[in-house]
């Protein structure tokens, strides 16, 4: 077997020695090298913008307020989403073409694309277990630093606002066709009442009948809620429908009422519904059962939408953001729309009920509180849909605060780039140049030896 020989460190620091001036002349050149690349390299600078994410609101979409609920619903925005969202929209072709159209570059050839220009100029983190995100840009100067990670952000909330407001337009189209349509059926029962008014010359039930009216109120009011749920959900789903049909998504649609969870949870919110309206028959929206119920009701609703995000989430195919918001929120307003149907249903079955309790009196009383039931109802509908409607038009004119800018992008020191590291290039320089030394070292030494 052949044994490795042994260095005699004493020969090869004497060999060394001897040809002192080569050895420092390599360790000279290598730090003399590494001090001009030190130099010429082009400095670099940074610029950082904080900002912070909007968390999503909890959406309260039962009893009266339910037509208020809808508009929480986020629909091609980002709103309430979650950081590597942001992060990802941020690194988007609309947000960071425009910067780099506006730089200065050599030729054709040296404009970066997209991937590169994040990978060269861009580093955006999110701080894990919060909802801040640092915008940190590099530049061949402070002004270049700070306007790119200005930029970015900017042309974000920018991107955001048109979405947004896209969004509500088409919103506000759907609405609008729905409003049309709950003005002329409104208009239509009280004329209905009107007339019966006129030939039957009844234009007040007595106080019998007036105390029936009154314990069917809560009925009736409950009823033109969940009237108002189906037409805003539908307005929801057309709306989503519509946006994924621009964007091209090839993602199937959901029949999200299949799932069996969803079943089970639906199931729950009719019976919650059906409950909270008994509860109102007697009690005042402030009873601690009233409001016990309602809670309930809400975290079911939560429950809902979280289901239904989970379902989509494991069965779409791999989206950007935001088609995959567009696709959550049409598959949640689909079972929305369901839930509400059913808890309408269910409701109407049991007015029904308390119709029935009601057959002493005479059938023109009877006619006449069906007919202004109607009309209450029917104009019910068509003043919560205005509400909406106008709501959604409030929301068209707000710009998008999806993110708050908490640091704005900063100016850095002229004099102080972040690359290149001057002192680290000499030290390598340096320490590359003692090892070429030691190397021609033990090449002299094999050569004696």
């Amino acid at each position: 077997m052949e044994h490795e020989e042994s260095i005699d460190l004493g020969r090869l620091a004497r060999i060394m020695l001897e040809k002192k001036k080569v050895v420092v002349g390599i360790i000279a050149f290598c730090t003399i090298v590494a001090v001009i690349i030190a130099f010429v390299l082009p400095k670099q600078y940074e610029s950082t913008t904080l900002v912070q994410t909007r968390s999503s609101s909890k959406v309260d979409v039962s009893g009266a307020s339910a037509v208020d609920a809808m508009a929480g619903i986020n629909l091609g925005g980002s709103s309430g989403g979650s950081p590597a969202n942001y992060i990802e929209l941020m690194k988007s072709r609309t947000v960071l073409q425009p910067i780099i159209d506006s730089m200065e570059w050599k030729d054709d050839k040296s404009k970066p694309d997209i991937a590169g220009f994040v990978k060269s100029y861009l580093d955006i983190k999110n701080t894990k277990q919060t909802n801040l995100i640092t915008v940190t840009a590099k530049g061949k100067t402070p002004e270049e630093a700070q306007m790119i990670s200005q930029s970015v952000v900017d042309n974000f909330l920018l991107m955001q606002t048109n979405m947004n407001q896209q969004t509500q337009s088409l919103l506000v189209k759907f609405l609008n066709d729905r409003i049309d349509t709950a003005k002329q059926e409104s208009d239509d029962a009280a004329q209905k009442l009107a007339e019966f008014s006129r030939e039957n010359k009844i234009y007040s039930p007595d106080d019998q009948a007036k105390l029936a009216i009154e314990q069917l109120n809560a009925y009736d009011k409950a009823i033109s809620d969940m009237e108002v749920q189906q037409r805003a959900a539908q307005a929801q789903y057309d709306t989503a429908t519509s946006k994924l049909g621009e964007q091209k998504a090839g993602s199937k649609a959901y029949n999200i009422n299949d799932n069996s969870t969803v079943q089970s949870i639906r199931s729950q919110i009719v019976a919650k519904e059906v409950e909270l309206v008994g509860l109102r028959q007697h009690y005042t929206d402030n009873h601690p059962s009233v409001i016990s119920a309602q809670e309930q009701l809400n975290e079911l609703q939560q429950s809902l939408s979280q289901e239904v995000s989970a379902a989509v989430d494991s069965n779409a195919a791999t989206l950007n953001p935001a088609q995959s918001e567009l696709l959550k929120n049409q598959a949640l307003s689909q079972a929305q729309a369901s839930a509400a149907t059913a808890s309408e249903a269910a409701i109407k079955a049991k007015r029904g009920e308390k119709e029935k309790e009601m057959g002493q009196f005479p059938d023109s009383v009877m006619t006449y509180m069906q007919l202004d039931r109607d009309a209450k109802i029917k104009n019910e509908i068509y003043l919560n849909l205005v509400k909406q409607c106008e709501q959604d038009k409030i929301q068209e004119a707000m710009e998008s605060m999806d993110i708050q800018i908490i640091d704005p992008a900063n100016l850095s020191d002229g004099d102080k780039p972040v690359a290149p590291k001057k002192k680290w290039i000499v030290v390598i320089g340096f320490i590359l140049g003692c090892m070429g030394a030691l190397g021609y070292g033990l090449i002299a030494y094999k050569q004696e030896g």
